[in-house]
């Protein structure tokens, strides 16, 4: 991780029960911020669209806005941490971000341009991918408390996923371990953003199953969006359910690799289509017991991500504060 200490940081003055953390999760299509108490409870929040197809000072300025919103709050003097969670690929080593939804970022220097904002003067900051702040916030809190093996998946405009093994969240000497978004489950299919083809993210996303069931004929009831086609779906419509079946196919292949390679017990699925747990997790879970075959692999379970959309912003705040008392201790 990368985390800023200040000569005379906020943390040193403030008692442990007074301290707040705050949060960004930083997305393909939105910003969210949130100021969170100790424990993971977000106490307030702010959120920005991030700029279709914006330039790298477009999409930072969306950045800016939202820690704008959080510093005015009266509590802000009390934050002690920043933790920023962004979308990947990310190198936590450099404080760089190049999502591969964000085309106007790429190699960009996150945390030192968000140090130089007068809003953040005195904070620890630490950078980690958005599917690693989830797998913390699941591991720490929510559906994957308890476990000493597991894979987390954010599904959402992108897909991302963060590991959990032997008891600890496994983020890599970049923050990029898990990145199950880009590994190929079709090997002649189409090329991916990224430069590969076939990748998981290409036939799971929310932007692919939209896309997919419009280019195979889905008349959507309302807006041709991922509520949309999830409610057709659950009305029987043909083209949406094929749409998530073939999303829950690349899923389950996914899912069974891990297994097979590191023998998790549960794979916890968040974000936007995750949402849609009724219609995706079915053909999912069927997909899967056909993958996973093997005995080891054979058990794994699928759950549905128990923080929701909070987990980015809960689990970046999380590291920020593990980070935050590490450095404290020395």
């Amino acid at each position: 991780m990368v985390l800023s200490t200040p000569q005379t940081s906020r943390a040193s003055r403030l008692p442990g029960p007074d301290r707040l953390l705050a949060a960004l999760d930083i997305g393909g299509t939105k910003i969210a911020g949130a100021v969170l108490d100790a424990r993971g409870t977000i106490l307030h929040r702010a959120q920005h669209g991030t700029p279709p197809g914006g330039g790298p000072e477009e999409v930072f300025m969306a950045v800016r806005a939202v820690l704008e919103q959080l510093a005015a709050l009266p509590q802000w003097g009390r934050v002690a941490g920043l933790g920023i969670a962004s979308a990947g690929p990310v190198d936590i080593a450099r404080g760089r971000v190049s999502p591969v939804n964000i085309a106007g970022w790429r190699d960009f220097p996150l945390v030192d341009r968000v140090r130089g904002l007068p809003q953040t003067a005195g904070l620890a900051v630490a950078l980690c991918g958005d599917a690693v702040a989830m797998t913390a916030a699941e591991h720490r809190l929510g559906a994957a408390r308890g476990c000493r093996d597991a894979l987390c998946m954010v599904v959402s405009t992108g897909v991302g996923a963060g590991l959990v093994m032997d008891g600890a969240v496994r983020n890599g000497p970049t923050g990029n371990a898990g990145h199950l978004g880009h590994i190929t489950v079709d090997l002649l299919g189409d090329p991916c953003v990224c430069g590969s083809r076939g990748c998981v993210e290409q036939l799971a996303s929310g932007t692919a199953l939209t896309r997919r069931a419009l280019r195979d004929g889905w008349r959507p009831s309302g807006a041709p969006d991922g509520a949309t086609l999830a409610a057709d779906a659950r009305a029987g419509d043909p083209v949406a359910l094929a749409a998530f079946d073939t999303s829950a196919r690349a899923l389950a292949a996914a899912i069974a690799a891990v297994a097979t390679l590191v023998e998790i017990e549960v794979a916890v699925i968040g974000g936007g289509v995750a949402e849609a747990h009724d219609v995706l997790f079915p053909p999912l879970r069927r997909h899967l017991a056909s993958y996973a075959v093997l005995p080891f692999a054979a058990g794994v379970r699928v759950e549905v991500a128990a923080l929701r959309a909070d987990a980015g912003l809960i689990g970046a705040a999380l590291i920020a504060s593990d980070l935050h008392s590490v450095e404290a201790a020395r």
